[in-house]
C-alpha cells in the first residue's frame, strides 16, 4: 500500500523507538522531565527564541499561541484558508474568545499591504486588531514558502505575529533559510514533530520565558498537562537530529510526482487540480483506494499527495501508474 494521504501516518523507525525506551522521565507537570526540558531548550535555541513548551498536538500549540497574543475579544487577521481557522474546529473563538478576520484564499501569495491595510487601531467602538498568523508552509496552497522578504514586510505593521509552523522545517530545507531567521519574525510559533519529522506525536509553542510560562498555564488548563512524557520527546529529540536534512528525499519524491502528473510542488505536497476532469476529489480518492494507493480530497475537486519518511520510490511509482492510469480514463 502507498499511503501518501499525510505526513501524519508515519511510523517510529527502530532507532526513534530505542531512544524512547531508553530515555530518563519525570513529571513533567512538576518540570522535572530531563528528557522533555532537554527538547524545549533546544527548539527554543534553534529558532533564537528564549522558551519552548511541548504540547499534545499542532492545535493545541496553536490555540495556546493565539491566546497568549490576542484577549478574549480581540481579532485575530489569518489567511481564509488557515489551518489554524479552516482545521481546528472553531477553537481560537470555542477556547479563547477570539474573534477572527480573514483576507482572500490566496495562500502563500501574501500581499502585505493589503493585510496592513485590514487593521483596526484600538479605540471605541472597533474591535481592535490584535495579532497576524501567517502558515509556513502553506498546507492549501500545496506546501507552498511564504517568502521571507514578504515576512519581513508583515512584521513591519508591528503587530504581534504567530507562526504555524507545522511544516516550517520543510521550508527551511527547501529554501536554505535558517531557522532563527523565521525565528526573529514571530512573536510566537508552533512547530511539529509528527509530520515530516516521523515523531509519533508532538508539537511545541516558541515564545518568550514569560509568554511560555503563560501558555504552561494555558496547556494544563486545556487538559494537556503531561507527566513522564519524555518517552515521547525522546522520539521528537531524536527526529530533529536525524530527520530534518532528509527532508530533501521527500521533496524531491514529491516533484517527481507532480512532473508526472503535470502540476508542481514545492516542498513535500502535491495537489490535483481535477478541473476538467470526469473526476472529483472523493470519486478519485475512493477509486485510487482501490489500487492501493491511498491520497485524500481536500476541496470537491482537489486531491492532495504527500510524501513522507515511510514513502518510498516504488511508492512513488505506484502512485505515478494508477493516478495516471485513472486521470486518462
Amino acid at each position: 500500500m502507498a499511503d501518501l494521504r499525510s505526513d501524519t501516518v508515519t511510523k517510529p523507525t527502530a532507532e526513534m523507538r530505542a531512544a524512547m525506551a531508553a530515555a530518563p522521565v519525570g513529571d513533567d507537570v512538576f518540570g522535572d522531565d530531563p528528557t522533555v526540558n532537554a527538547l524545549e531548550a533546544s527548539v527554543a535555541a534553534m529558532f533564537g527564541h528564549e522558551a519552548a513548551l511541548f504540547c499534545p498536538s499542532g492545535t493545541m500549540a496553536n490555540q495556546i499561541a493565539l491566546q497568549l497574543l490576542v484577549p478574549p475579544g480581540g481579532e485575530l487577521l489569518a489567511g481564509a484558508d488557515a489551518h489554524v481557522l479552516s482545521y481546528e474546529l472553531g477553537a481560537a473563538a470555542a477556547l479563547g474568545g477570539v474573534s477572527t478576520r480573514t483576507w482572500g484564499p490566496v495562500g502563500a501569495d501574501l500581499d502585505p499591504a493589503a493585510i496592513a491595510a485590514m487593521i483596526r487601531p484600538a479605540g471605541y467602538p472597533s474591535n481592535p486588531t490584535r495579532a497576524i498568523a501567517v502558515e509556513q508552509t502553506h498546507n492549501l496552497a500545496g506546501g507552498t514558502v511564504v517568502p521571507l522578504a514578504t515576512l519581513a514586510a508583515l512584521r513591519e505593521t508591528g503587530l504581534p505575529m504567530h507562526c504555524d509552523g507545522a511544516r516550517v522545517w520543510h521550508a527551511h530545507v527547501a529554501t536554505g533559510t535558517p531557522l532563527d531567521a523565521y525565528g526573529r519574525l514571530f512573536d510566537t510559533m508552533s512547530v511539529c514533530l509528527s509530520k515530516g519529522l516521523g515523531a509519533p506525536v508532538g508539537s511545541l509553542v516558541i515564545g518568550s520565558a514569560e509568554r511560555i510560562a503563560q501558555a504552561r498555564v494555558l496547556r494544563k488548563r486545556m487538559g494537556g498537562g503531561m507527566r513522564q512524557v519524555g518517552i515521547l520527546a525522546a522520539a521528537g529529540r531524536y527526529a530533529l537530529e536525524h530527520h530534518i536534512t532528509r527532508l530533501a528525499d521527500d521533496h524531491a519524491r514529491a516533484k517527481r510526482l507532480a512532473e508526472a502528473l503535470d502540476t508542481t510542488a514545492q516542498t513535500n505536497i502535491v495537489l490535483l487540480d481535477l478541473s476538467g476532469t470526469r473526476w472529483d476529489a472523493p470519486g478519485l480518492v475512493a477509486a485510487a483506494a482501490e489500487q492501493d494507493v491511498h491520497i485524500v480530497a481536500m476541496l470537491p475537486r482537489v486531491a492532495r499527495i504527500i510524501t513522507h519518511l515511510d514513502v518510498t520510490d516504488d511508492d512513488v511509482d505506484q502512485a505515478i501508474d494508477v493516478l495516471k492510469q485513472l486521470l486518462t480514463t
